[in-house]
């Protein structure tokens, strides 16, 4: 497992440069969130979440699934960008083919992003959520592909789901635009 020098060491080195920036709005969030990918960990699902944005894929999806204590899941570029009807939020994807896994050894610390996925390890494709708390319980699991390096407090802000698994219940918060930085 990764001691925290070495993932602040991660964080800062030139490889992992790369990030998005995601401008949320809605009845809880309003702000950005500045994440920096960590390409030489996932390179794969870096590419995939950078390609996605730089489309404007990931404008206008919600976060569709929100657990207090937990994470925060938006990406659902399929069923994710009609927020009066949310019943098949977070079973689509993005037309590319899923991703094989690309576990590391980091830990799912706060702030840290992960690839959602079925029960198939493989199956990753478009969808990610963030880290309110660690849930070290994922760790090896799932693919982390990066950390917030500023605007935790908007991710602490984005509206919280009331219905069965996180589902958020009425209008959620919403990716307005998703920015490739660097």
């Amino acid at each position: 497992m990764y001691k925290a020098a070495a993932l602040v060491a991660l964080m800062a080195s030139p490889a992992a440069a790369t990030g998005i920036a995601i401008e949320v709005t809605g009845e809880g969030a309003n702000g950005t969130i500045t994440i920096n990918l960590f390409e030489d960990v996932a390179p794969a699902h870096t590419a995939r979440i950078v390609g996605l944005a730089a489309d404007g894929t990931y404008d206008g999806v919600v976060f569709h699934r929100v657990i207090e204590g937990f994470m925060a899941q938006t990406g659902d570029v399929k069923y994710g960008k009609n927020p009066s009807n949310l019943s098949q939020a977070g079973r689509g994807g993005s037309d590319e083919a899923d991703l094989p896994a690309e576990f590391s050894e980091l830990p799912f610390d706060r702030g840290v992003v992960g690839m959602a996925r079925s029960q198939n390890p493989n199956s990753a494709n478009s969808q990610f959520f963030i880290m309110f708390e660690p849930g070290y319980f994922l760790n090896g699991q799932y693919t982390v592909v990066g950390t917030v390096t500023d605007g935790l407090d908007v991710l602490d802000a984005v509206k919280l789901g009331a219905g069965p698994n996180g589902s958020v219940i009425g209008l959620p918060d919403v990716m307005k635009s998703v920015t490739v930085i660097d």
